[in-house]
């Protein structure tokens, strides 16, 4: 027989996974699972510990511990390559290239990189899959002048996103995210009907000698989210 943690542990997975307990709702306090397991509140309290380190649960200070949300959920605080974050979780990580071509830039994208127009810039569109369900369709312009091979680059082994790390390592970064409803275009690659809400990023990336690339990303909302933690422990109060 499995120890007493582990059967609380599985208890509460069986009511996540039959769908008894949704993301937020609330789980029994120790005390309570104690009393209702008949053991101590230290048992209890180990189970609910290792659900928390395991990203099952969460705790709220004072309101107790609630079943999280699990749909992927990218960092707002830092810029990770998307193949990291699915592998992290210890899922299969997979990808489909739509397009990898040569553009001249229109007057809204030379503005982006601060070129002339008509100036020679490079397109991917690259859909991303974590356990081969789409959760990012990846729209990037780079500047041939300081990612000069990138159209050459395998992307199907190696993301945009890491080759551009190593051939012009990234100091500044600006993103703004909205929520939109997908067109066609975005919609078919993510497999996801046109009434379904998407997490849009935008993010223009910098290295020391100009802007690298500009990335429109986009998420299919009920796929993925968008957080981060941030600790002002040690914020010095005036």
């Amino acid at each position: 027989m499995p120890p007493r943690f582990v059967q609380i542990k599985s208890a509460i997975f069986d009511q996540i996974e039959s769908g008894g307990m949704k993301p937020g709702d609330k789980v029994q306090s120790e005390n309570q699972l104690a009393e209702a397991f008949q053991v101590s509140r230290m048992t209890a309290r180990r189970a609910l510990t290792e659900l928390v380190d395991e990203g099952v649960l969460a705790r709220s200070q004072g309101l107790g511990t609630f079943v999280c949300d699990h749909r992927p959920m990218s960092s707002l605080l830092e810029i990770r390559s998307i193949d990291d974050e699915i592998t992290q979780r210890g899922h299969h990580y997979s990808n489909r290239i739509l397009l990898q071509r040569q553009v001249t830039a229109n007057t809204q994208q030379a503005a982006w990189f601060d070129v002339k127009p008509q100036q020679t810039l490079f397109h991917t569109r690259i859909v991303h899959s974590e356990n081969d369900l789409p959760v990012q369709l990846e729209d990037r312009l780079v500047n041939p002048r300081w990612a000069p091979d990138y159209l050459q680059q395998d992307f199907t082994h190696i993301t945009a996103n890491h080759y551009l790390s190593n051939v012009a390592p990234l100091t500044q970064a600006d993103h703004s995210i909205e929520a939109i409803l997908p067109s066609k275009e975005i919609a078919e690659p993510l497999t996801i009907a046109l009434t379904q809400p998407c997490l849009q990023i935008s993010r223009r990336t910098f290295s020391a000698k100009g802007v690298v690339s500009y990335a429109l990303l986009f998420h299919p909302g009920n796929r993925y989210r968008i957080g981060g933690h941030l600790d002002f422990s040690n914020t010095i109060r005036s």
